[in-house]
């Protein structure tokens, strides 16, 4: 009750002024008069969600975040400049006009996967302003190809899961920054050298596509190389030497045979997991001493070969195998070595 005379005097001069300019006035004025603090989070709190689209959540906690996802939506809605991460993903969503993104020039996350976009409905320069964009996810929608130009800031680049048919050699072109890059589950016969350039490629994914070989011009700071399920039959000689830091990599479900894989291909000492199952392959290819995981599983790998995995076995030499697939062959039990216990003396699994 003492606050009504305070209010009273002071709409003959200062309120009277805070009222055309803020409907909150009187909550400012009370914090500014009395020091109460919490009303003026609130007000900042309800000035903030005045910008913020009807069908999306923008939470006080975290304002520079929009939320639209799985709200049945079927075009983006307005964008609030302050935004820095805007999640759209499972949605109806199947077009984004040019300027849709104007606004929020300053966007680092756009999480698009999960909708129904396609290539005629995307605009020429829809992301060209985006210029601190990092993450770019558009896997799960009906595109036919990449969508161009793209910001040269973007280090994490999803396309997987669309109907992508034919990579242009300038696709990625300026992309210097882009670390991962993942284009499985697509329909791609041939990346052509579309992949040169990318200097700071650390992940590519190119799994579940018509590839008859292997991708051309990556950068030596690859370490994950996944291109299971292709029609991949050979290996060029050195191809893996190119990559000192590349770890893992997998090539199960291809067409690969033993001439197609020239000797020591594998023998390189970064790899720590090689995955050849299903394949041709009739023996065991050599690798360095220094892989952990190996799967073979599902060939027609006749005979066990120590030498595969130790030229020499004593105290100091010996493979560092942990994970060893052989089931799925024609290897007697029989025929398995018996300095095979010594070579391969840290695995904890070997399935033949």
């Amino acid at each position: 009750m003492k606050l009504i005379p305070v209010l009273l005097i002071a709409g003959a001069c200062e309120v009277v002024i805070c009222q055309a300019q803020d409907s909150f006035f009187w909550l400012s004025y009370l914090q500014r008069r009395f020091g109460y603090s919490d009303y003026s989070g609130q007000v900042a709190a309800s000035m903030r969600a005045r910008d913020c689209p009807l069908e999306c959540d923008c939470p006080p906690s975290f304002p520079i975040s929009m939320y639209c996802d799985s709200r049945n939506l079927k075009q983006i809605p307005f964008v609030p400049s302050r935004m820095k991460y805007v999640y759209l993903q499972n949605n109806r969503i199947s077009s984004i006009q040019d300027g849709a993104f104007d606004n929020a020039t300053g966007l680092v996350w756009i999480m698009l996967h999960r909708n129904q976009l396609t290539m005629d409905k995307i605009g020429k320069m829809v992301f060209s302003k985006l210029q601190n964009l990092d993450r770019l996810y558009l896997d799960h929608n009906n595109l036919t190809r990449v969508p161009t130009p793209l910001p040269r800031s973007l280090s994490d680049l999803r396309l997987s899961n669309n109907k992508i048919n034919k990579i242009q050699p300038n696709t990625f072109e300026g992309l210097e920054n882009l670390t991962s890059l993942l284009l499985n589950y697509n329909q791609i016969p041939d990346i052509g050298t579309a992949l040169k350039g990318l200097k700071s490629l650390s992940l590519l994914d190119l799994s579940n596509n018509k590839l008859k070989k292997l991708p051309g011009n990556l950068p030596d700071r690859l370490h994950q190389l996944y291109l299971e399920f292709n029609k991949i039959n050979a290996i060029p000689d050195d191809y893996f030497r190119k990559f000192p830091k590349l770890q893992y990599v997998r090539l199960s479900n291809n067409e690969l045979t033993d001439k197609g894989i020239p000797s020591n291909t594998f023998n390189t000492t970064s790899l720590i997991e090689l995955d050849l199952s299903y394949n041709r392959l009739q023996k065991i290819p050599s690798v360095n001493t220094n892989l952990e995981h190996l799967y073979l599983q599902a060939n027609e790998i006749t005979e066990f070969s120590i030498n595969s995995f130790c030229q020499v076995i004593d105290i100091m030499s010996f493979s560092r195998l942990q994970v060893l697939r052989l089931d799925g062959n024609k290897i007697a039990h029989n025929k398995i070595p018996p300095k095979a216990a010594l070579c391969l003396r840290l695995a904890t699994i070997i399935d033949v």
